[in-house]
């Protein structure tokens, strides 16, 4: 039955077997007109510890008529608020504010403090709240202001414990109030693991019941943590050692003269002794309604396991709880029960021992009953009584108005009688309050209660025609609330009969509430309560209601379905038609399950498919406002039996299709399932055709489940509906049903207008107004037409309009560019516009910005990175929506003179708000070009000036290849070629190398630096047979880029020397240019002529030769000289590259062309003459060499037999100079990775002669020089690189 709702309190009567006693509600308009004496109604706790960051606030607050006013005592005596400037007293209040945040000591206000609300009824006093201050703070500022330290200051020296014993780590923390909270961490802050064989005890310490090597650590470190002032506090760290036995004595020995200072014998394992308590008995007091803490903590190896008895009873179990591993018994809510003596017991497999614990419970006084305030009218009797209990029992003490009541004006109708107070025959003006102080040697209980004398008339404070609503054959309670002095007698009448109630079914409680134990409907009506006493008369009306209760009339049945098949519960409910019905499922208790398979409609439950986990007990739930009704049914799920000869087909069509219950806008219709061959059917599809519009076109209209055969349809206006069903099962759908009669709606005004209106310009002075348009099912009528209207936002207040039909586009001319404009679309029919549309915001067309962004810098940050400045267009040049800026920028070249090439147009956007942007990922060592742009939706604007800029130089990338060209037992020649992105100019090389050994563990790094003109280098004096591991890279001023590696061995033993591929590579120098020459004698067909300025740092220029032995270098540079060298082999393989000995070839400068003398008979005589001369010294010095043992060179091959060395034919070129490079020892090639010799295995070629350092050729083809055979093993040979 529903409580009454008029916001105030209730009315309470407290009636005993001698006396009256009436208590005032705290109605607001009733306490309005009757006096009361103070009443405390907020007060600060009796402990007060005072944070001397905050300023003090003692509360008092007090209720009484006339409101009370406040004064305090401090110690005994009274305060003197207004002398203190520090002290304030809140306004209408009795509340302290003591301000020390402005540097007053908070000690200075520390004290027993107590507040009086008194007005011309009578006093009422607070607790006593005494104000202390927590020592951490006076620790603190002790520390700011004498440097006292904040923990006892000792010298924590290095514990050293042999493995096994027990130990104690001491934390000893400073005193606080309330005491501090202990914990041990590391200096990581993390929590110290503690077991059963090492826990912190409740005093703080941490206790081993036995130490492991694993406890040495240096950070054993004690938090004490103060809660009333969240502040930490942290001792010095421990350092603790733990070592075995033989370490013991090694480490003292050092100390001792190599004495051992103990016994060889380890630590044996020792029957329990307690750490903590002492002794075998021991003694605690607790008091009641606190918390008891038992600890009991023993040594012994093994570690000792902890149990708990009660000798005297049994540990209460909801109450206690075992902690700290059982170490700590903690019992909740202390009662006088949980005195007696306890045993801890600590055992492992040598022993055990046991300590006894007596506990005695102390209580301090609590209340058995409070006084309690009295409300009497005149020549009335009652009693105010209090009665407290406690251990030892406490001693009751009254006062009056904080007077004590021996001291109190005499009054004749008041009797102390130990914990009471008898009042007879009151008078008026005997008000006052009285306060009860018990109290014993553990704590104080004070109470106020007042004795308010009152001549009151009836009010009945139940709120008016209130109506209560119950359900039938359920009790009813009116309540009739009242307040008067004397108290009022209620009385009760129903409807408009003159007879009070009384008898059977009416029970009439002392409150004036009135009962009816079973509700009817006859109950039901109109009732009044009539409150009165000898000072006059009040009466109330309320209404009862009498409801039909809830009941589920078809319950849901037991269910056996068979696994896949589906399954309905129903629930059909009977309630009141007053009141509104809801139904819920519950499955086994609980809610349904989130599946879309579990279909709750307004009568039933369906669950489609069915599994064995839908098997369960299904509710159902009716609820009202008033009551509930359930019903339950379980549903078992089996495998279906094994039925070959069943065949499942798809439902036959509905039939007997009907429609009933027509209005404008729905019809009812009916139908009656087909077959459904085996298999149920799941739902049914519900078509229409439009005759009027879409002719023999069927669309969907709703879907209804399997277990309905009928559906309410809704419609709309303007169509001539024909209905068709499908169902569908397992299989699949059914045909279509035959279709129903024709049921035509009538015309009406459209329901709604066009959507996704939008209004937007495609061109400057255009504005296009769209939307999406009816269909004909939307239109409810003939004449479908739109209402388009416009106007500029803020400026014209007219719309312009204009009909259009058949179109979903209007575009409205000759607007300004980019202005707002309201746009709406209503549609309407011959029977009337639809309902008034909103109007939605648009914008004409923009146009391209007309002005650049102001100014534009550049500001380089590095070598990839720029960043751009420039500043707004004005906003009238935007002539639409700015969506941005653009950044165009471009490549023009690189600043390296080889890689002058022209990169791609890039652009970045940035947002409208931006003016500055950064361009990424630039080349290095480049410049670039750039302009900004404004853009908005139509396009971009005109651009700024041009900027160029050029970026820094940066790290250059890897090199084009690094490569091991050779090996040797001490040596290795390295070779590469210069990186492909320079970025920037090269300053040299770094290579770095280290061995390696078998364990691919590295050695020693060692490093060199090389020039940027140098493209291979030797390293000498390396291990033989030994794997080196290099990292090559080059670097420019910016610094070194990424580095190549490469691994390679030097050999063994020497190989047999291989014929290079290369050999007598010459050069000549004519008018034509400089004609190189070479043998080779390698498998690659592909020759290129390599060269490049000598000392230059530029890239090595390549021509290619077709098929022959020799090339001339066309366009090269009078007086420059050039490093030419020949390769071999394909270019996009840089590693299987052979390259020749490099030469150097010098151009001379050339004259001024002068008269030609060759034309001249003199000159060609005189040259005559001379050719003469020189031919007759030749010969001469031919016969000379001849006599001193030199010999022809092609007479040293003919004696070699090499097949190889053949005259050359007729058009082969012969060679009309030697160059100074003619004259150096030829070098060995690398062997093929065949590792044969390309040739038919000649030895005596020139090769042979190689490391003869003065073999030399004379121009005749001589050699220069007597034959000085092989001087030494042959060159190595590198078969193949590792």
């Amino acid at each position: 039955m529903d409580k009454p709702s008029d916001g105030r309190l209730a009315l309470l009567l407290l009636l005993s077997h001698m006396i009256t006693a009436l208590e005032v509600p705290l109605d607001p308009k009733l306490l309005e007109g009757l006096p009361q004496p103070p009443t405390i109604t907020h007060q600060s706790p009796k402990e007060y510890i005072v944070d001397p960051r905050e300023n003090i606030v003692i509360h008092c607050e007090a209720k009484g008529k006339p409101h009370p006013s406040f004064s305090w005592t401090r110690n005994g005596t009274h305060f003197e608020i207004d002398k203190d400037p520090k002290v304030t007293m809140k306004p209408h209040s009795g509340t302290l504010v003591i301000d020390i945040i402005g540097g007053e000591k908070a000690d200075a206000y520390e004290g027993v403090y107590q507040c009086t609300a008194h007005n011309q009824l009578g006093s009422a006093l607070s607790n006593h709240i005494i104000i202390r201050q927590s020592n951490i703070f006076s620790i603190i500022r002790d520390l700011i202001l004498g440097g006292s330290p904040l923990w006892s200051k000792e010298r924590l020296s290095p514990i050293v414990a042999q493995e096994g014993q027990s130990l104690i780590l001491h934390c000893r923390p400073p005193a606080g109030l309330p005491p501090p909270i202990v914990f041990w961490m590391d200096h990581n802050f993390h929590r110290l693991p503690q077991s059963r064989r090492v826990s912190q005890g409740l005093n703080g310490d941490l206790y081993f019941s036995n130490v492991l090597m694993e406890d040495s650590r240096n950070n054993y470190i004690c938090y004490a943590r103060f809660p009333h002032t969240q502040t930490i506090q942290q001792k010095q760290p421990i350092t603790v050692h733990v070592i075995d036995l033989d370490s013991l004595n090694d480490t003292m020995a050092d100390y001792l003269n190599d004495t051992d200072l103990f016994s060889d014998k380890p630590v044996d394992e020792r029957a329990p002794v307690f750490l903590v308590p002492s002794g075998s008995l021991s003694s605690q007091m607790v008091l009641r309604g606190e918390v008891l803490e038992l600890e009991c903590i023993a040594d012994g190896l093994p570690t000792p396991a902890v149990s708990w008895t009660k000798l005297s009873g049994e540990i209460p179990g909801r109450r206690a709880a075992l902690m700290n591993f059982n170490k700590t018994l903690r019992i909740t809510d202390v009662s006088e029960a949980d005195a007696g003596e306890y045993r801890c017991t600590a055992g492992n497999r040598l022993g055990s021992v046991h300590h006894t614990i007596r506990v005695s419970v102390k209580a301090a006084p609590y209340w058995i009953s409070a006084p309690r305030n009295l409300v009497l009218a005149p020549l009335e009797t009652g009693v105010i009584t209090c009665r407290a209990r406690g251990h030892p029992k406490p001693h009751i003490h009254w006062s009056m108005n904080g007077l004590p009541i021996e001291d109190a004006p005499k009054d004749p109708s008041r009797k102390v009688e130990d914990d009471s107070i008898i009042f007879s025959e009151v008078q008026t003006g005997s008000s006052a309050v009285y306060q009860c102080n018990a109290s014993n040697q553990h704590g104080y209980l004070l109470a106020n209660a007042f004795v308010n004398v009152l001549a009151e008339p009836p009010r009945v404070l139940t709120a008016p025609n209130k109506v209560y609503q119950v359900m039938e054959n359920r009790p009813a309670l009116l309540e009739c609330l009242s307040f008067g002095s004397p108290v009022p007698a209620v009385t009760w009448f129903k409807d408009r009969h003159s007879g009070m109630l009384e008898g059977d079914p009416y029970v009439f409680h002392k409150n004036g509430t009135l009962e009816i134990h079973v509700s009817q409907a006859v109950n039901g009506g109109k009732y009044t309560c009539v409150a009165t006493n000898n000072l006059g008369i009040s009466e109330n009306h309320v209404y009862l209601e009498v409801k039909e209760p809830t009941r589920i009339l078809r319950p849901p049945e037991y269910r056996l379905v068979h696994r896949n098949r589906d399954v309905v519960f129903e629930c059909k409910v009977k309630h009141d038609p007053s009141l509104i019905p809801s139904t819920s499922w519950l499955k086994d208790g609980g809610e349904l399950p989130e599946d879309d398979r579990f279909r709750v409609h307004l009568d039933s439950l369906t669950i489609t498919g069915v599994t064995e986990s839908d098997a369960g007990t299904y509710t159902c739930v009716a609820n009202t406002s008033l009551d509930q009704d359930s019903a339950s049914a379980r549903l078992t799920v089996v495998e279906a039996p094994p039925t070959p000869a069943t065949i499942y087909g798809q439902p036959d069509a509905p039939t007997d299709l009907e429609l009933t219950d027509p209005t404008a806008r729905s019809v009812q219709l009916t139908w009656t399932p087909g077959d459904e061959h085996n298999s149920a059917i799941k739902k049914f599809l519900i078509q229409y055709e439009d005759g009027l519009h879409q002719s023999g076109v069927w669309l969907n209209l709703t879907e209804v489940p399997g277990t309905k055969t009928t559906a309410h349809l809704k419609l709309s206006p303007y169509v001539h509906y024909s209905f068709r069903v499908l169902a569908l099962n397992g299989v699949g759908y059914s045909r279509p049903s035959v279709p129903s009669h024709q049921y035509k709606t009538n015309p009406a005004a459209p329901d709604e207008n066009p959507s996704e209106v939008k209004g937007y310009g495609t061109e400057h002075n255009n504005l296009v107004i769209t939307w999406k348009p009816l269909t004909g099912l939307q239109a409810n009528g003939p004449g479908l037409q739109y209402t388009v209207r416009w106007r500029q936002q803020g400026v014209e207040k007219d719309w312009t309009s204009v009909s259009v039909a058949n179109v979903s586009k209007f575009v409205v001319s000759g607007t300004p560019t980019f202005v707002p404009y309201e746009v709406m679309v209503r549609a309407q029919n011959a029977y009337g516009p639809g309902p008034e549309p909103a109007a939605v915001i648009g914008h004409s067309g923009e146009d391209f910005p007309s002005a650049a962004p102001g100014p534009v810098q550049v500001v380089v940050l590095n070598s990839t990175l720029a960043e751009v400045h420039w500043e707004h267009v004005p906003q009238r040049s935007v002539r639409g929506r700015l969506q941005g800026y653009k950044v165009h920028y471009r490549r023009e070249r690189s600043l390296h003179r080889h890689n002058s090439h022209h990169g791609e147009q890039r652009s970045e956007s940035f947002g409208p708000n931006r003016t500055r942007g950064k361009l990424p990922d630039l080349h290095p060592f480049s410049a670039y070009s750039l302009h900004v742009t404004a853009f908005n939706s139509r396009g971009e604007g005109p651009a700024s000036a041009t900027q160029r800029f050029e970026t820094p130089e940066g790290v250059p990338g890897v090199p084009s290849f690094f490569r091991v060209s050779a090996s040797d037992l001490d040596s290795l020649t390295l070779e590469w070629a210069p990186p492909h992105e320079r970025n920037g100019r090269l300053t040299g090389y770094t290579l770095r190398y280290q061995t390696v050994n078998s364990s691919h563990d590295l050695g020693l790094l060692d490093e060199m630096d090389l020039p940027s003109n140098q493209s291979s280098v030797t390293l000498h004096n390396l291990h033989h047979s030994t794997r080196y591991k290099f990292y090559f890279s080059a670097k420019t001023q910016q610094g070194s880029g990424p580095a190549l590696t490469e691994e390679a061995v030097t050999i063994l033993h020497r190989a047999p020397a291989i014929a290079p591929a290369f050999r007598n590579v010459n050069s000549s120098v004519s008018e034509d240019g400089a004609l190189i020459s070479w043998e080779y004698w390698g498998p690659e067909k592909h020759l290129y002529v390599e060269y490049i300025i000598d000392n230059s740092d530029e890239d090595w220029l390549s021509e290619k030769v077709n098929g022959s032995q020799f090339h001339v270098l066309k366009g090269l540079k009078e007086g420059l000289s050039y490093k030419v060298r020949v390769v071999a082999g394909g270019r996009e393989d840089e590693r299987s590259l052979r390259r020749s000995e490099e030469l150097l070839v010098t151009l001379p400068a050339m004259v001024s062309p002068q008269v030609d003398i060759a034309t001249q008979g003199w000159f060609i005589g005189l040259m005559s003459a001379i050719a003469l001369l020189i031919l007759i010294l030749l010969i001469v010095c031919f016969i000379k060499r001849n006599k001193g043992g030199k010999y022809p060179v092609k007479e040293k091959e003919d004696a070699h037999g090499d097949p190889e060395v053949q005259p050359m034919k007729e058009d082969d070129v012969t060679f009309g100079e030697y160059s100074e490079e003619d004259r150096k020892p030829l070098r060995a090639s690398r062997t093929p990775s065949s590792g044969t010799v390309p040739r038919d295995g000649s030895e005596d070629s020139l090769v042979e002669y190689a490391d003869s350092g003065d073999t030399q050729f004379n121009e005749d083809g001589s050699f220069i020089g007597q034959y000085s055979g092989r001087s030494g093993p042959p060159s190595p040979a590198i078969n193949s690189l590792v």
